[in-house]
Protein backbone atom coordinates (compact mmCIF):
# COMPACT_ATOMS: atom_id res chain seq x y z
CA UNK A 1 0.00 0.00 0.00
CA UNK A 2 1.40 3.45 -0.71
CA UNK A 3 1.52 6.45 1.05
CA UNK A 4 -1.07 8.11 -0.16
CA UNK A 5 -3.40 5.53 0.61
CA UNK A 6 -2.33 4.70 3.53
CA UNK A 7 -2.91 8.27 4.01
CA UNK A 8 -6.51 8.69 2.56
CA UNK A 9 -7.89 5.49 4.47
CA UNK A 10 -6.65 7.08 7.62
CA UNK A 11 -8.40 10.17 7.23
CA UNK A 12 -11.45 8.03 5.86
CA UNK A 13 -11.12 6.47 9.35
CA UNK A 14 -11.08 9.48 11.24
CA UNK A 15 -13.90 11.51 9.13
CA UNK A 16 -16.17 8.01 9.36
CA UNK A 17 -15.18 7.32 13.56
CA UNK A 18 -16.53 11.48 14.02
CA UNK A 19 -19.99 10.48 11.45
CA UNK A 20 -20.22 7.60 14.24
CA UNK A 21 -19.97 9.40 17.20
CA UNK A 22 -22.50 12.03 15.79
CA UNK A 23 -25.08 9.12 15.29
CA UNK A 24 -24.65 7.90 18.61
CA UNK A 25 -25.11 11.50 19.91
CA UNK A 26 -28.26 11.97 17.76
CA UNK A 27 -29.72 8.60 18.97
CA UNK A 28 -29.15 8.84 22.81
CA UNK A 29 -30.84 12.65 21.81
CA UNK A 30 -34.01 10.54 19.92
CA UNK A 31 -34.29 7.81 22.87
CA UNK A 32 -34.40 10.72 25.98
CA UNK A 33 -36.72 12.87 23.74
CA UNK A 34 -39.14 10.05 23.09
CA UNK A 35 -38.98 9.44 26.43
CA UNK A 36 -39.88 13.04 27.54
CA UNK A 37 -36.51 14.41 28.89
CA UNK A 38 -35.62 16.69 25.97
CA UNK A 39 -36.23 18.24 22.96
CA UNK A 40 -34.51 18.36 19.79
CA UNK A 41 -34.43 19.87 16.25
CA UNK A 42 -36.56 17.21 14.78
CA UNK A 43 -39.40 18.62 17.54
CA UNK A 44 -38.64 21.91 18.17
CA UNK A 45 -39.82 23.42 15.17
CA UNK A 46 -43.27 21.29 14.98
CA UNK A 47 -44.19 22.46 18.50
CA UNK A 48 -43.50 26.13 18.05
CA UNK A 49 -47.50 27.03 17.98
CA UNK A 50 -48.66 24.72 20.55
CA UNK A 51 -46.60 25.12 23.35
CA UNK A 52 -48.53 26.24 26.43
CA UNK A 53 -46.86 29.69 26.65
CA UNK A 54 -44.06 31.93 24.70
CA UNK A 55 -41.64 31.48 27.73
CA UNK A 56 -42.18 27.60 28.10
CA UNK A 57 -41.41 27.87 24.29
CA UNK A 58 -38.17 29.45 24.81
CA UNK A 59 -37.32 27.61 27.99
CA UNK A 60 -37.96 23.95 25.68
CA UNK A 61 -36.51 24.82 22.10
CA UNK A 62 -33.53 27.40 23.03
CA UNK A 63 -31.82 28.63 20.21
CA UNK A 64 -28.63 26.76 21.46
CA UNK A 65 -30.41 24.03 21.59
CA UNK A 66 -31.40 24.27 18.00
CA UNK A 67 -28.30 25.90 16.58
CA UNK A 68 -27.22 22.43 18.54
CA UNK A 69 -29.16 19.92 16.67
CA UNK A 70 -28.78 21.27 13.58
CA UNK A 71 -25.02 21.22 13.75
CA UNK A 72 -25.21 17.64 15.06
CA UNK A 73 -27.43 16.93 12.07
CA UNK A 74 -25.19 18.45 9.55
CA UNK A 75 -22.05 15.79 11.38
CA UNK A 76 -24.22 13.20 11.25
CA UNK A 77 -25.07 13.18 7.49
CA UNK A 78 -22.42 15.68 5.64
CA UNK A 79 -19.24 14.63 7.51
CA UNK A 80 -19.32 11.39 5.41
CA UNK A 81 -19.45 13.13 2.34
CA UNK A 82 -16.29 15.34 3.20
CA UNK A 83 -13.66 13.20 2.81
CA UNK A 84 -12.16 13.79 -0.10
CA UNK A 85 -12.24 17.13 0.42
CA UNK A 86 -10.38 17.21 3.70
CA UNK A 87 -7.82 14.63 2.37
CA UNK A 88 -7.31 17.08 -0.41
CA UNK A 89 -5.99 19.63 2.39
CA UNK A 90 -4.25 16.58 4.47
CA UNK A 91 -2.15 16.21 1.53
CA UNK A 92 -1.54 20.19 0.43
CA UNK A 93 -1.26 21.04 4.02
CA UNK A 94 1.99 21.31 5.82
CA UNK A 95 2.35 17.97 8.75
CA UNK A 96 1.99 20.86 11.40
CA UNK A 97 -0.68 23.51 9.55
CA UNK A 98 -2.91 20.02 8.73
CA UNK A 99 -5.29 20.39 11.77
CA UNK A 100 -5.78 23.99 11.41
CA UNK A 101 -6.42 23.98 7.59
CA UNK A 102 -8.80 21.08 8.10
CA UNK A 103 -10.73 23.05 11.00
CA UNK A 104 -10.80 26.32 8.79
CA UNK A 105 -12.41 24.28 6.10
CA UNK A 106 -15.17 22.88 8.45
CA UNK A 107 -16.00 26.72 9.60
CA UNK A 108 -16.37 27.92 6.21
CA UNK A 109 -18.73 24.81 5.46
CA UNK A 110 -20.76 24.94 8.35
CA UNK A 111 -20.89 28.54 8.06
CA UNK A 112 -22.48 27.93 4.94
CA UNK A 113 -24.61 25.22 6.56
CA UNK A 114 -26.22 26.87 9.46
CA UNK A 115 -27.14 30.25 7.30
CA UNK A 116 -29.24 28.24 4.91
CA UNK A 117 -30.46 25.60 8.38
CA UNK A 118 -32.24 29.33 8.88
CA UNK A 119 -34.40 29.11 6.14
CA UNK A 120 -34.96 25.41 6.15
CA UNK A 121 -35.82 25.53 9.96
CA UNK A 122 -38.28 28.43 8.98
CA UNK A 123 -39.68 26.19 5.94
CA UNK A 124 -39.85 23.73 8.52
CA UNK A 125 -41.88 26.16 11.52
CA UNK A 126 -44.48 28.00 8.97
CA UNK A 127 -44.75 23.72 7.25
CA UNK A 128 -46.00 22.72 10.95
CA UNK A 129 -47.91 25.76 11.70
CA UNK A 130 -50.65 24.89 8.61
CA UNK A 131 -50.19 21.64 8.46
CA UNK A 132 -49.32 19.93 12.11
CA UNK A 133 -49.44 15.96 12.17
CA UNK A 134 -49.32 16.01 8.54
CA UNK A 135 -46.72 13.91 6.32
CA UNK A 136 -48.32 15.17 2.97
CA UNK A 137 -45.63 18.54 3.37
CA UNK A 138 -42.90 15.36 3.48
CA UNK A 139 -44.26 13.51 0.64
CA UNK A 140 -44.06 16.33 -1.79
CA UNK A 141 -40.60 17.60 -0.93
CA UNK A 142 -39.88 13.85 -1.74
CA UNK A 143 -41.16 13.87 -5.04
CA UNK A 144 -39.20 17.83 -5.49
CA UNK A 145 -35.87 15.70 -4.11
CA UNK A 146 -36.13 12.85 -6.52
CA UNK A 147 -36.87 15.15 -9.24
CA UNK A 148 -33.60 17.50 -8.05
CA UNK A 149 -31.61 14.42 -7.34
CA UNK A 150 -32.51 13.66 -11.34
CA UNK A 151 -31.70 16.88 -12.84
CA UNK A 152 -28.46 18.65 -14.79
CA UNK A 153 -28.91 21.16 -12.19
CA UNK A 154 -27.88 18.79 -9.21
CA UNK A 155 -25.30 17.31 -11.42
CA UNK A 156 -23.66 20.74 -11.86
CA UNK A 157 -23.53 21.21 -8.55
CA UNK A 158 -21.87 17.48 -8.42
CA UNK A 159 -19.06 18.44 -10.49
CA UNK A 160 -18.68 21.82 -8.71
CA UNK A 161 -18.17 19.80 -5.46
CA UNK A 162 -15.09 17.93 -7.53
CA UNK A 163 -13.40 20.96 -8.13
CA UNK A 164 -10.76 21.30 -5.13
CA UNK A 165 -9.43 24.52 -4.95
CA UNK A 166 -5.06 24.97 -4.66
CA UNK A 167 -4.58 25.84 -1.44
CA UNK A 168 -1.79 28.42 0.09
CA UNK A 169 0.79 27.14 2.18
CA UNK A 170 2.17 29.28 4.53
CA UNK A 171 0.42 31.78 6.87
CA UNK A 172 -2.84 33.51 6.65
CA UNK A 173 -2.77 32.90 2.79
CA UNK A 174 -3.14 29.28 3.77
CA UNK A 175 -6.18 30.58 6.60
CA UNK A 176 -7.73 32.29 3.88
CA UNK A 177 -7.68 29.80 1.68
CA UNK A 178 -8.72 27.20 3.68
CA UNK A 179 -11.47 29.00 4.80
CA UNK A 180 -12.78 30.23 0.70
CA UNK A 181 -12.73 26.42 -0.03
CA UNK A 182 -14.76 25.67 2.61
CA UNK A 183 -17.21 28.12 1.87
CA UNK A 184 -17.13 27.39 -2.26
CA UNK A 185 -17.46 23.81 -0.85
CA UNK A 186 -20.14 24.50 1.27
CA UNK A 187 -22.38 26.83 -1.17
CA UNK A 188 -22.01 23.75 -4.15
CA UNK A 189 -23.13 21.34 -1.38
CA UNK A 190 -25.87 22.86 -0.52
CA UNK A 191 -27.03 23.20 -3.82
CA UNK A 192 -26.28 20.00 -4.09
CA UNK A 193 -28.33 18.40 -0.62
CA UNK A 194 -30.72 20.75 0.02
CA UNK A 195 -34.01 19.04 -1.19
CA UNK A 196 -32.44 16.14 0.91
CA UNK A 197 -31.90 17.87 3.71
CA UNK A 198 -35.47 19.14 4.08
CA UNK A 199 -36.78 16.01 3.59
CA UNK A 200 -36.34 14.16 7.07
CA UNK A 201 -36.90 17.64 8.50
CA UNK A 202 -40.47 17.81 7.38
CA UNK A 203 -41.62 14.10 8.49
CA UNK A 204 -43.38 13.58 11.36
CA UNK A 205 -42.09 10.44 12.42
CA UNK A 206 -39.05 8.17 11.26
CA UNK A 207 -36.49 11.08 10.84
CA UNK A 208 -33.24 8.67 11.91
CA UNK A 209 -34.30 6.49 9.22
CA UNK A 210 -34.96 8.75 6.41
CA UNK A 211 -31.20 10.62 7.46
CA UNK A 212 -29.77 7.54 6.97
CA UNK A 213 -31.38 6.80 3.82
CA UNK A 214 -30.00 10.16 2.66
CA UNK A 215 -27.04 9.91 4.03
CA UNK A 216 -26.29 6.42 1.77
CA UNK A 217 -27.86 8.72 -1.17
CA UNK A 218 -25.06 11.73 -0.59
CA UNK A 219 -21.97 9.33 0.28
CA UNK A 220 -23.48 7.49 -3.19
CA UNK A 221 -23.24 10.62 -5.22
CA UNK A 222 -20.18 11.36 -4.27
CA UNK A 223 -18.30 8.52 -4.99
CA UNK A 224 -19.70 9.09 -8.74
CA UNK A 225 -16.91 11.28 -11.03
CA UNK A 226 -18.13 14.37 -13.02
CA UNK A 227 -20.64 13.53 -15.35
CA UNK A 228 -22.76 15.20 -18.20
CA UNK A 229 -25.51 17.63 -17.44
CA UNK A 230 -28.12 15.28 -18.18
CA UNK A 231 -31.42 14.02 -16.57
CA UNK A 232 -30.57 10.55 -14.72
CA UNK A 233 -30.98 8.88 -11.39
CA UNK A 234 -27.85 9.64 -9.00
CA UNK A 235 -26.49 8.40 -5.80
CA UNK A 236 -27.10 4.67 -6.41
CA UNK A 237 -25.28 3.20 -8.80
CA UNK A 238 -22.29 3.08 -7.43
CA UNK A 239 -23.31 1.66 -3.99
CA UNK A 240 -25.24 -0.87 -5.92
CA UNK A 241 -21.75 -2.06 -7.84
CA UNK A 242 -19.81 -2.15 -4.34
CA UNK A 243 -22.41 -3.96 -2.96
CA UNK A 244 -22.17 -6.29 -6.11
CA UNK A 245 -18.95 -6.51 -5.65
CA UNK A 246 -18.85 -7.39 -1.88
CA UNK A 247 -21.11 -9.43 -1.61
CA UNK A 248 -21.48 -11.64 -4.88
CA UNK A 249 -21.38 -15.54 -4.51
CA UNK A 250 -18.04 -16.85 -4.04
CA UNK A 251 -16.31 -20.51 -5.51
CA UNK A 252 -13.90 -22.78 -3.45
CA UNK A 253 -10.94 -23.11 -6.16
CA UNK A 254 -8.57 -26.23 -5.91
CA UNK A 255 -4.70 -25.80 -6.55
CA UNK A 256 -3.27 -28.17 -4.05
CA UNK A 257 -5.35 -26.66 -0.97
CA UNK A 258 -8.46 -24.96 -0.21
CA UNK A 259 -8.88 -21.27 -1.07
CA UNK A 260 -11.36 -18.76 -1.24
CA UNK A 261 -11.42 -16.92 -5.03
CA UNK A 262 -13.89 -14.35 -6.33
CA UNK A 263 -16.00 -15.62 -9.30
Amino acid sequence: MTQQARSRRRVTQIVVALSVIAWGLLLIDHISRRDGISNSICSAARDWLTVVSYDVHLALNALPSIAFGWMLMLATMMLPTLTAPIFHIYERSFAHRRLRSVSIFVLGYCTVWMLIGILLLAIQVVVSALLPGSNWPALLMGVVALVWQCSPLKQLCLNRNHNHAELAAFGRAADLSAFKFGITHGFWCVGSCWALMLFPLLLVEGHLVAMLAVTVVMIGERLENPGPLIWRVRGLENLVRIAVHTFRPRRFSFGGQFRWARS
